[in-house]
C-alpha cells in the first residue's frame, strides 16, 4: 500500500551512525515534509484536546497512536521503519507513541533517562522525536548530555542543571574520549527529527508564556531480545492489524 512520504530525502550512513553512538542523539533538521507537519499538527492538537477528560491509565498523550489514526499509520510507515532499522538493524519492535506537546507556560521537565537492556549493549532502544514546529534552546528546548548513554544508567534524575552537575554528572567523563561530560542545549527548525538512545540523559526547558504550543511526538522502537518492561500499548492495540506493522507489535 502506497503511503504519502513523511520525510524529505536524507542519508544516514556509517559516519552518522558513529556520531549517534558517540553522542547519544542525532539531529535531522527539516526532515519532515510540509504535509507531514500539517497532519501531525492536526493530530497532536486533537490529542491535546482529549487530555483533560482522559482516562487514568489510558491517557491520550501516553497512548497517542491509539487515539488518532494518522499517528497510528506512522508506526508501520516505510520511511519510519527504514530509519528505525538504519539505527537498530532489521529485527525491531514497536514500543510506544507519546505526544510531548508543550503549551505556552509549560514548565518543561527535569533530567531523566530510560531503561532497556542495561546489561547488554547489543540490544538497542531508540526514540524518534518529531519536533513539528521546532524550538529554541530557552523555549521548550531539548537538553542532553553527550556520552551519558554509554553508562546505560536508567535512573538518571535531577530537577535542575545544577543538581545534575553536582549529582550524577560529577566526575563523569566520556568513556571513549575521557573528556568531562557536559550539558548541551539544542535549537532546531520546524520539521526536525531527533534520534536518541534510550539511556541518554535529557531534559526540556520551560515553554514561554507568549509562545504557541510546541507540537511534538515520540515513537519508540527497540531490538528485541530483552524484557522491554512496561509498554504503553494496550493488549487490544497489540493485536490490531496495522498496515506495515506486521511483526512489530509483540514484545519479543
Amino acid at each position: 500500500m502506497h503511503q504519502t512520504p513523511i520525510f524529505h530525502d536524507y542519508t544516514f550512513g556509517d559516519q552518522d551512525r558513529r556520531e549517534l553512538d558517540h553522542v547519544g542523539h542525532y539531529v535531522l533538521p527539516k526532515l519532515l515534509t510540509a504535509d507531514a507537519q500539517e497532519r501531525l499538527t492536526e493530530a497532536l492538537d486533537r490529542i491535546e484536546s482529549l487530555i483533560p477528560g482522559g482516562k487514568k491509565g489510558y491517557e491520550p498523550n501516553r497512548f497517542a497512536a491509539e487515539y488518532d489514526s494518522y499517528l497510528e499509520s506512522l508506526i508501520g510507515h516505510p520511511q519510519m521503519l527504514k530509519l528505525a532499522r538504519e539505527v537498530l538493524g532489521e529485527e525491531i519492535r514497536y514500543d510506544h507513541c507519546v505526544s510531548l506537546n508543550r503549551p505556552r507556560g509549560n514548565g518543561g521537565i527535569g533530567w531523566h533517562s530510560h531503561s532497556y537492556s542495561e546489561d547488554d549493549p547489543r540490544y538497542g532502544y531508540v526514540r524518534i522525536f518529531f519536533y513539528v514546529n521546532g524550538f529554541e534552546a530557552d523555549d521548550g528546548g531539548l537538553k542532553a548530555v553527550p556520552g551519558s548513554h554509554l553508562y546505560r544508567d536508567p535512573k538518571i534524575q535531577a530537577a535542575t542543571d545544577e543538581a545534575l552537575r553536582e549529582g550524577w554528572l560529577a566526575g563523569k567523563t566520556h568513556p571513549e574520549t575521557g573528556k568531562p561530560l557536559e550539558i548541551e542545549t539544542l535549537s532546531v527548525p520546524p520539521g526536525t527529527v531527533v534520534l536518541m538512545w534510550t539511556h541518554a540523559a535529557h531534559a526540556v526547558t520551560p515553554r514561554k508564556q507568549d509562545s504557541d504550543t510546541r507540537w511534538t511526538v515520540v515513537y519508540g522502537y527497540y531490538k528485541p531480545g530483552k524484557d522491554p518492561g512496561e509498554r504503553w500499548i494496550t493488549p487490544e492495540f497489540e493485536r490490531k492489524p496495522i498496515p506495515g506493522a506486521e511483526g512489530l507489535m509483540s514484545p519479543y
